[in-house]
């Protein structure tokens, strides 16, 4: 893969500068078997010899890499080991119903989507790298059509509990590679299907698990690619820029105080916010009015990033199936990050291309190192930014 440079910037005056749900397939599903589980860079000098030479201000970036053979993650710019940046990610399909919650191991995920869905009610797909020794994942649920280009773009796995048939002709696709626990509407197969099992901390359907190992052996069994596709990656999916360098937003006239974000115009059921932790320079994410928690680790949901994707969208049915256009170019949104928001631009040329996002002077913006979630918001409605 293409592995991320640390960059030494040196601002010099005489120098050049060095320039980021209604009911599915799955609760029908006899496929899995229910069984009972307890819940669960450069280094700064040390000093300076005395000069008559104008002192020089340089700026490093103050994250080394822990050792040999680590390179920065594509999902969140943090430190990986190679072999985790190189191998493919999970898509993994979550709930966001209050019965629901928590999750295990959602708060391990580099990038977290959440998108309306039937019923006024959204869903979520983690971006999980370095999941191969996760030993429990999950509450797993159906996917919608318009989730997969989503995790097409990461080249990912998608993990899922079937879906309704609008997805046949999405999971058909031979470069595709998928592992659920039912069949996907009027398709007949369900790859991988032994990779989950069910547990009797909640009721079906939101009792559907699985776990790295089984994933690994369910993945080996459909001969599916491991590490990333060359045709299909892309490393430099989103602009970051390094810890000693944030971006504040500061140097945007247009920006505006984003401390608090307000969802709940976009997401009415689960009243979705994120509050901005000053001291940690990070956002909390809240679900149902309350702490969205990982029951894997016990701590709330924290992202150095948030980008808040304004798309157009219609329903196919009288069933209130949703259909988001993800492919498109120009569309408008918001990015926060620090504490303040900026307004933004978005495209996504193809299924497999990255979704890149723009500044209102045509720039890519600059991601701080850290997770990143993306609400993608049904045009017409109104975040609220406090």
């Amino acid at each position: 893969m293409k592995k991320r440079n640390v960059f030494l910037i040196a601002a010099l005056a005489a120098a050049l500068c060095l320039s980021g749900c209604g009911k599915d397939s799955e609760e029908a599903s006899s496929e899995i078997q229910d069984i009972t589980v307890e819940a669960e860079d450069i280094p700064a000098p040390d000093g300076t010899e005395e000069s008559s030479e104008p002192e020089e201000e340089v700026f490093v970036d103050d994250e080394e890499a822990p050792g040999e053979g680590y390179v920065r993650s594509s999902l969140t710019n943090q430190w990986v080991k190679e072999e985790i940046a190189d191998s493919r990610p999970i898509a993994v399909m979550m709930p966001t119903d209050s019965v629901a919650q928590p999750q295990y191991a959602i708060g391990s995920a580099g990038i977290l989507y959440e998108i309306m869905e039937e019923g006024q009610i959204s869903r979520q797909m983690a971006i999980i790298e370095g999941w191969q020794d996760i030993e429990k994942i999950g509450n797993i649920r159906s996917v919608r059509h318009y989730y997969i280009p989503v995790g097409m773009e990461w080249d990912s796995i998608i993990v899922h509990f079937g879906g309704p048939f609008y997805c046949d002709s999405w999971v058909e696709r031979p470069e595709v590679n998928n592992i659920t626990g039912t069949h996907t509407g009027n398709s007949k197969a369900s790859p991988g299907s032994e990779a989950f099992f069910r547990s009797n901390d909640k009721k079906a359907p939101h009792n559907a698990y699985t776990s790295g190992e089984k994933l690994t052996s369910a993945i080996e069994k459909q001969n599916y690619d491991k590490n990333h596709r060359s045709q299909y990656w892309v490393a430099d999916h989103f602009k970051f820029t390094n810890a000693s360098h944030p971006n504040t937003l500061e140097d945007y006239s247009d920006a505006s105080r984003a401390a608090k974000i307000d969802l709940s115009g976009v997401f009415p059921v689960t009243l979705t916010s994120l509050e901005y932790n000053e001291e940690e320079g990070v956002y909390y994410k809240n679900l149902h009015k309350a702490k969205q928690i990982d029951q894997l680790t016990g701590e709330q949901l924290t992202f150095s990033n948030v980008i808040i994707q304004m798309t157009d969208s219609k329903p196919l049915d009288d069933h209130d199936y949703q259909d988001f256009y993800m492919k498109d170019s120009g569309k408008p949104g918001y990015f926060c990050t620090k504490g303040k928001m900026i307004p933004i631009t978005w495209t996504k040329t193809s299924d497999y291309a990255p979704t890149k996002y723009y500044d209102m002077d045509g720039n890519e913006i600059v991601l701080n190192t850290g997770k990143t979630y993306i609400a993608v918001a049904q045009s017409g409605t109104k975040p609220i930014f406090e």
